[in-house]
């Protein structure tokens, strides 16, 4: 199956590139050709790189493809993820660090993988982390929006687009509570943690190259405030349009004509 699958729609809004395909599936592919790509040129250049991924159900398609990908010299690489929830235990299912063992790292194997500890005193284990974030650049981040607009775990409540943090503790935003109950991750509300830990959005944004990933209908309105609306905290993806180098991947149903 080929992975260049070609948008039907291309713009740009203040910096972000802006890519809109007719199905999921081709949405995903294409997003991880242009991944695939990005690490094999930074790989020529050299000798390792870092890259942060998101754990979520929108993820499905792009990492089934880079996990199948072939000429990738994953031992050379290394890996993080954006959050975590406090309290769950790591082979839990909802654990985000057990979805990307899961699904890509048990798979490639990367040189280095730096899973958040969602058990650890969550003061020790932001500290811990952000010395693994700060020992060199971010290379590339793959990440969402989630349905009100958040990026990782920065909910509009928590969102600081000059956050002093690399990754911080947060209490949870209702509407990010429910959208886990909607992406099936859990069975109802009051079963999904009220606090994780997230990676901040400059820590984010620090990355060298965004991909980012938004399929579906549940997220159409927080891709329009994205796109359309003030670069805000109050939508914490906005800040995407300022990065100079982040491409955003839709489908028709997430995307707002």
């Amino acid at each position: 199956m080929s992975l260049k699958v070609q948008p039907y729609k291309e713009k740009k809004i203040d910096h972000l590139v802006v890519r809109v395909y007719e199905e999921r599936d081709g949405m995903g592919r294409a997003a991880a050709a242009d991944v695939i790509a990005k690490m094999k040129a930074l790989l020529k250049e050299k000798e390792t790189i870092r890259i942060i991924f998101a754990s979520a159900p929108s993820q499905n398609e792009f990492l089934e493809t880079l996990r199948t990908a072939s000429g990738i010299e994953w031992h050379r690489v290394t890996v993080f993820h954006m959050d975590e929830y406090i309290g769950l235990k790591p082979q839990e299912e909802q654990s985000f660090s057990k979805f990307l063992c899961d699904r890509l790292f048990d798979s490639v194997k990367p040189g280095k993988i730096h899973l958040i500890d969602g058990l650890n005193d969550p003061e020790l284990e932001c500290q811990v982390y952000s010395e693994r974030l700060m020992e060199a650049p971010i290379d590339i981040v793959c990440l969402g929006i989630g349905e009100n607009g958040h990026i990782a775990f920065n909910d509009p409540p928590v969102a600081h687009f000059n956050d002093p943090k690399l990754i911080k503790m947060v209490k949870l935003d209702e509407m990010s509570r429910q959208q886990q109950v909607n992406d099936k991750c859990f069975h109802k509300l009051a079963d999904v943690p009220t606090h994780a830990l997230t990676l901040t959005i400059p820590a984010l944004l620090s990355g060298s190259y965004l991909y980012c990933i938004v399929p579906g209908l549940t997220k159409k309105n927080a891709v329009k405030q994205t796109l359309k609306g003030p670069i805000s905290e109050t939508n914490p993806a906005s800040s995407l349009r300022r990065h100079p180098s982040c491409i955003l991947y839709l489908d028709k149903d997430s995307y707002d004509e």
